[in-house]
Parts: C-alpha cells; sequence; structure tokens
C-alpha cells in the first residue's frame, strides 16, 4: 500500500528479495539527544523571554528566535540520527528534498512560539496546537526519509509509524504545557527544572524519530549488495553538524540570557528612577508639611522662622526696617467649647483668609504658629506702616461670619515688635513681640501694642519671681501669714481670723498676693501655694488655741485653680490632723466665679469638704454671676459680701440697698453674712442696723503678722461696747500700715488682683 509516497507493509514475502540488517551508531544517537535535548531547552528559555519582553518588536524576534532554534535542533537530531542510521548499502540524500524538511521543521515551530506567546490559553488550544506540532514534525521526519536514496526500497509498519505520531504530538503537547508552566521563575530550582523538562522533550523529540526509523524496512533485491565506499565517514560529519547545531542554539541562549540581564538592568533603572521621583515627591510633601500648616495652608513657625531669617540677613546687608505683628484670636476657646473643634477649624480658615487678604501679598509673609495664633512679618519705612497694618486686620475681623448656623464676630489682639529698633534675631523679635501681645490683651483684648523696653523688663522680672517663689516653696523661707480679725456682731468679739498670705522678698520687700498670685497660677505653683498656706493657718490656729483662744476659726482663701483639684480634700484634712485643729473651726473661703464655672462638679468636692466639717464662704459675692437656683443647693454657711458695695456707703444709696438686699437673701437662705472692707463708723452702724453678723476691715484692724496678733485681739475684744470710732484710732495708732503691689509695681496690670489665695483688705 502507498500513500504520499510511502510504501507500507504489514509482512514482507518472496524470496527474491533479501531485508537489509541496519543498526545505528549509539554516540551518533547520544549525540542526537543532547541536541534534542539543547533544542528543547531553547524552546523553553525562549519563551521565558517572549514573556518576558515588554516591547512587540523584542517579542517577534525572541519568536522567531525561539523558532529558529527549535526547527534547527529538531531537523539536526534527525539529521545526526539519519548519520547514526547504518546499512551495508551506499545511501545518499536529495539537498532539495532535504532543505522542504527544514522548512517543515521551521512552519512546525513558528506555530509552537506563536502558541506559546499567548498568556493565557485553554488546554484543548494547547492540544489543538500540539495535533498541528506533531504532525509537522512527523511530516519533517517522513520527508526527511523520503529525501534518502538508494538501491533498497524502504516500507514501513504502519502500527509503527501512527506510533511515531501519536509520541511528535505527545511531544509537542509536553513542550507547550512545560513551556507555559515554566515561562515565569528564577533561582537554581527554577533552572534545575528547566533542565530536567528539556531531558523529557529531548527524549520526547529522539523517541518519535527512532520509532519512526523502528517502522522502516529497506529491502534490497537479490545480488544488488554492494560493498560501501572508503571514504564514508558518517561520525565526522555528525559531529559537524551537531557542534554547528549547538554553537547556533548556545549563542542564541547567551544572548537571552544577556537580554534577561539587560532587561533587569533596565526594571532595576527604572525602579531606581521611580524610586528618586518617589523621593523627590516625598521631599515636597515633607518639606510642604514642615513649612506650611496643614488646615490654613499658611506658613507655620518652623516656615515663617526660615523666611524670616533671610530677610534678616538682607535687612541688615542693605538696611531696612521689618515689623512683627502677632496676633491671638480673642475668646477663641469658646467657639470650641460651645460648637466643637470643627467649626472652629472652618473659623480658623475663614479668619487665615482674612488675614491674608488685608496683607501685600508680594511682600508680606503671613503664618499660623498653632491654635489661634499667627504671625504677619511686612517691610517698611516708617512705624505707622504696621500701625495701619494691624488696623486693617482689626476692621477685617469685625465682619460677621456665618458658621455653624450662627453670625459671629471676632476681634483680635495684637502685639507689634520692629527690626532693628526692637532687636536683631528672630527670637529676639517674636519675644518681643509676644510680650506687645500680652500687654494688648491685659488692656482689655481687641487692641494693638507695640513693644516698649519696660515690658521687657518687668517680664524679666516676672521670670525672676517665678524662680525666687519656686525656692522660697521648696525651702519654706520668705513666705507668711498675716491675719485680719473678723469681729461677730452680735457678741462684739472676734471669733473669726482670715489668712493672708505674704511674701517677704529679699530685694522688693513685703509682696502682697497681687504680685505673686498670676506668678503662682501661670506656673504651676499655686497648689503648693495653697496647701502651705493651709497648713501654715493650721499650725497658727493650734498655737493660739494653746493660748487660750480656742474659740477662734480661721478662713483659708482657696484658688480656683486648686479648687479643681480632687486631692484637695486629702490636703484639708492632712493639714487638720496634722496640726491637732477640729475641722468645724477651719473655714474655706471661694470665689463667686469660680463655683458657677463648673457647678456639678464643684458641688461635689465642697460635699466632700463639708463633709470633713469644714466651713465654706463664698468670697467677693456680687462681683460674679451667681444663681440663686445654684446658690441655694450648695452647702454654704457664709456669704462675704464684696468690699465694693461698701465703700460708697453711705453717700450711695444704690450700694446701700444692695447691700441690704443680700444681707436679707442671704439669712433667707440661713446664711452668715460677712462684710469685708468697712473702715468708717457710718459702715459700721448701717451695718448692724441691717443685721449684718461680721465685720472685717481697717476698722478694726489692719491686718498683721502672726506675733503681733494676740495683742490686737485682747485689745479689741476688752471693749464691751464698741465704739467705731475708737476702733478705728485703734487701728491707725498701731500703725500696721503696708505697702500695695501698686506702690511697688506702678505698672503692674490689674489682673493680677483678681486671681488670688488671699484677697488683700485695701
Amino acid at each position: 500500500m502507498d500513500w504520499l509516497g510511502l510504501h507500507f507493509v504489514t509482512e514482507l514475502v518472496g524470496s527474491e528479495q533479501v531485508v537489509i540488517d541496519c543498526r545505528h551508531n549509539p554516540l551518533l544517537v547520544l549525540l542526537a539527544y543532547v541536541v534534542a535535548c539543547t533544542a528543547g531547552f531553547a524552546v523553553l528559555d525562549m519563551t521565558e523571554r517572549v514573556s518576558h519582553a515588554e516591547n512587540p518588536a523584542s517579542q517577534r524576534i525572541w519568536r522567531w528566535v525561539g523558532a529558529c532554534c527549535l526547527a534547527g535542533g529538531i531537523w539536526a537530531m534527525h539529521f545526526i540520527s539519519m548519520l547514526a542510521f547504518q546499512a551495508p548499502i551506499e545511501i545518499h540524500y536529495e539537498m532539495p528534498i532535504t532543505l522542504i524538511s527544514l522548512l517543515i521543521a521551521l512552519i512546525a515551530s513558528l506555530l509552537a512560539m506563536n502558541t506559546l506567546s499567548h498568556a493565557h490559553l485553554r488546554f484543548w488550544q494547547y492540544l489543538q496546537a500540539s495535533v498541528w506540532m506533531g504532525l509537522g514534525i512527523s511530516i519533517m521526519h517522513y520527508v526527511g526519509m523520503a529525501a534518502m536514496r538508494s538501491n533498497a526500497t524502504a516500507y514501513y509498519q504502519p502500527t509503527l509509524f501512527g506510533l511515531s505520531i501519536v509520541i511528535a504530538i505527545g511531544a509537542s503537547l509536553a513542550a507547550l504545557l512545560l513551556s507555559r508552566y515554566l515561562r515565569n521563575g528564577s533561582g537554581i530550582s527554577h533552572q534545575l527544572l528547566k533542565f530536567t523538562a528539556s531531558m523529557l522533550l529531548g527524549a520526547g523529540i529522539v523517541s518519535m524519530h527512532f520509532t519512526g526509523m523502528w517502522s522502516l524496512t529497506l529491502v534490497l533485491p537479490t545480488g544488488d549488495l554492494a560493498p560501501l565506499p572508503a571514504d564514508n565517514n558518517p561520525m565526522q560529519l555528525g559531529l559537524t553538524v551537531a557542534v554547528i547545531t549547538l554553537l547556533i542554539i548556545g549563542s542564541s541562549i547567551s544572548a537571552a540570557l544577556a537580554d534577561k540581564k539587560l532587561q533587569h538592568k533596565e526594571h532595576d533603572l527604572r525602579r531606581v528612577n521611580t524610586l528618586l521621583s518617589q523621593l523627590d515627591q516625598a521631599r515636597v510633601s515633607l518639606q510642604q508639611v514642615a513649612h506650611y500648616d496643614a488646615l490654613t495652608n499658611l506658613l507655620n513657625r518652623r516656615g515663617f522662622n526660615q523666611i524670616f531669617a533671610e530677610k534678616l540677613i538682607e535687612k541688615s546687608t542693605h538696611g531696612g526696617k521689618l515689623a512683627v505683628l502677632f496676633l491671638d484670636i480673642d475668646h477663641f476657646k469658646r467657639i470650641n467649647d460651645s460648637l466643637g473643634h470643627d467649626a472652629g477649624d472652618e473659623l480658623l480658615k475663614v479668619l487665615a483668609c482674612h488675614i491674608k487678604s488685608t496683607t501685600r501679598s508680594h511682600d508680606d509673609v503671613v503664618a499660623r504658629f498653632g491654635g489661634d495664633e499667627f504671625c504677619i512679618l511686612i517691610s517698611l519705612h516708617e512705624h505707622d506702616e504696621a500701625r495701619h497694618m494691624a488696623q486693617r486686620i482689626m476692621q477685617k475681623m469685625k465682619e460677621p461670619i456665618e458658621l455653624s448656623g450662627r453670625r459671629m464676630v471676632m476681634t483680635t489682639s495684637i502685639g507689634i515688635s520692629v527690626f532693628p529698633d526692637d532687636g536683631k534675631t528672630c527670637e529676639e523679635l517674636l519675644k518681643n513681640a509676644d510680650l506687645a501681645l500680652y500687654q494688648s490683651k491685659g488692656s482689655g483684648r481687641n487692641g494693638l501694642h507695640f513693644f516698649s523696653p519696660n515690658l521687657k523688663t518687668k517680664a524679666t522680672l516676672e521670670l525672676q519671681l517665678e524662680e525666687e517663689l519656686r525656692n522660697a516653696l521648696r525651702d519654706e523661707t520668705g513666705l507668711m501669714l498675716y491675719y485680719q480679725p473678723i469681729l461677730d456682731m452680735k457678741s462684739g468679739r472676734v471669733t473669726k481670723l482670715e489668712a493672708l498670705v505674704r511674701w517677704q522678698h529679699p530685694v522688693h520687700g513685703l509682696l502682697v498676693p497681687d504680685r505673686f498670685i498670676g506668678i503662682a497660677e501661670a506656673n504651676g505653683l499655686i497648689a503648693e501655694l495653697d496647701n502651705w498656706v493651709l497648713r501654715k493657718a493650721c499650725e497658727d490656729l493650734s498655737e493660739l488655741s494653746r493660748h487660750g483662744c480656742d474659740e477662734l476659726k480661721i478662713a483659708v482663701n482657696c484658688s480656683a485653680l486648686n479648687l479643681a483639684r480632687e486631692e484637695l480634700t486629702d490636703e484639708i484634712e492632712s493639714a487638720l490632723r496634722t496640726a491637732g485643729v477640729a475641722p468645724q473651726r477651719l473655714e474655706l473661703e471661694v470665689t463667686e466665679n469660680v463655683l458657677m464655672d463648673d457647678i456639678a462638679n464643684t458641688l461635689v468636692l465642697l460635699r466632700q469638704i463639708r463633709a470633713l466639717g469644714v466651713s465654706l464662704s463664698i468670697d467677693d459675692f456680687g462681683t460674679g454671676y451667681s444663681s440663686l437656683a445654684y446658690l441655694q443647693r450648695l452647702p454654704l454657711n457664709t456669704l462675704k459680701i464684696d468690699r465694693s458695695f461698701i465703700q460708697d456707703i453711705p453717700k450711695s444709696t444704690q450700694d446701700m440697698e444692695i447691700v441690704q438686699a443680700i444681707i436679707g437673701m442671704a439669712h433667707t437662705l440661713h446664711l452668715q453674712v460677712v462684710t469685708e472692707g468697712v473702715e468708717t463708723e457710718q459702715q459700721y452702724e448701717f451695718l448692724n442696723h441691717y443685721g449684718c453678723d461680721f465685720v472685717q476691715g481697717h476698722l478694726l484692724s489692719r491686718p498683721v503678722p502672726f506675733r503681733e496678733l494676740r495683742p490686737v485681739l485682747n485689745e479689741i475684744n476688752q471693749r464691751k461696747h464698741h465704739s467705731p470710732t475708737a476702733l478705728n484710732l485703734l487701728s491707725v495708732a498701731r500703725g500696721t500700715d503696708e505697702l500695695t503691689s501698686r506702690d511697688l509695681f506702678p505698672d503692674s496690670p490689674d489682673h493680677y488682683a483678681s486671681a488670688s489665695v488671699a484677697q488683700p483688705v485695701r
């Protein structure tokens, strides 16, 4: 049976034909297997290069290179295997048909590489491609066999012939699947796996060839057997073909490896460039974060200081003036407390736009230092330019702002320092502008102040006093208590004393609370100072008890900040226990505004203090904003009328009516009334007439130190029928006048007098 020029027989019959006994050279067979394995490795490697190539042109090039390597390797394997074929007859090959077999191998290889170029294919697609590849390889093999010319006739056994085609298809399918699996990966294990796969592919290709050769039978008519020529040397030709093929495939693999390394270097270079770009972006972002405020997009303190330093160098070199405007939004905390921080942030954005809109955008520098603090740096020729700038900002601030459904108007306080008059460095100018701002806030806010040298002197003195007060509390030196008697108007005797702290300063002399209480509160010393006053008052009360004053009570003032401390109750109990004083003999005075600030927490603490047995007094009544509804809930014993309602009696009818109403209200609430600041006979008679319980003031005695207290008490108590005139003469005769803070520091702000442990009696 003949098919496509091939002869198929199942059995040879006849005595006139001789079946040629054929063998294979084992060395050439091994060499063919090596070539097949190399071709398989090249296919796997080229497939990897195609999948990793980013340029379509590079993919096409490596697809062709892989196809040529596979086609050349299969064809060379076939050619070497045919050289390994040894028969006792002369055999030669026709070149055109041999080249056609090579072309067929190339077409099959291109089909394989084209299939492998697709990253994701289904199994049936790989199976379809493997069928065409296997048929192409088989056709290449049998076309190459058809190029063989000899006296013998070639017959093929159909079964083995078909098996060779199946092996070719199976080897093709294995090659496609392995290439898909091994196209990605790296490392030694990946390379070992690729070598193993190459050996399997080589075995499949060689198996297909020798199965086809197994199906071949050469038949020669009897008498045509002739000896082989002597110059037939297939080993040399096989080695030559193998070496050339291996060199070509090896060069292709080396080129692929070099391209892979080059591509990795390009990837590394791109990655480095990407990282550098990211670093540049991060640097810009960090610079933005480091030098700009995230909320308002204005410069922050760091960015402002950098530009400030540059402008200072410029002005120092070429001359000129700079002004630093330090702004603080008045009562901004109330916005956060009432509307929330989100509303506060929105308000800050609006205010930042207001400030920015009033400046000269090309010259002036605007920054937010944090919170509600802003700073502006401007170049100027005259001081008035800074004043006009500040006035424009203050006017812009007064424009109504819609926020959270409310219409509000904000104000600002401004402090100004000027280079070079007020300083030569950034730190000095900012500090001086801050001092001027402090002066503006102390003067009622919504104003502006320029820095003046006396502000720096005062700030230096404040800092020095803070350090010296800290040392005085630590060493318990210099601080002392003065006592002012409080007269029981019913019994005509002194039954209470108010403890008033004083500081015997080594340089400035005797300082009253107005001068150092504000310093203590601003620097976290007030709790320690209050505790010292409490302990010292209890010790002095214990000493008075040993001299027969068993019924005296002592009133001790409590600062606003200290009243918010949970430890206060324990400190009071400890002071009483240490001094051995009954709690009923201690009275704690708190100011009216302190009670109303946080009524819920204050009420809990006051009840704890009352549970100890300590009396409670509301001081400076009438100067705050007390609610009668809250007042009746507080566990109070005494109400002290502020001196401001007494000083104009009897001239002020309105004050007389107010005092009369307060006394009546207090008695209705079952509270005793103490009136401080009593200095005249008319005031005494008025209070006595309307049922005031206790009086305190210079009419009885000025505050005196503890060592002078007992003679004063004895002299006041010895008078059975008190004459106010006599009491006043007693006070004058004792000559206990003392300097006030205004005498020592005429420029001190009034707000120091509003927060004190013990309000001095004027």
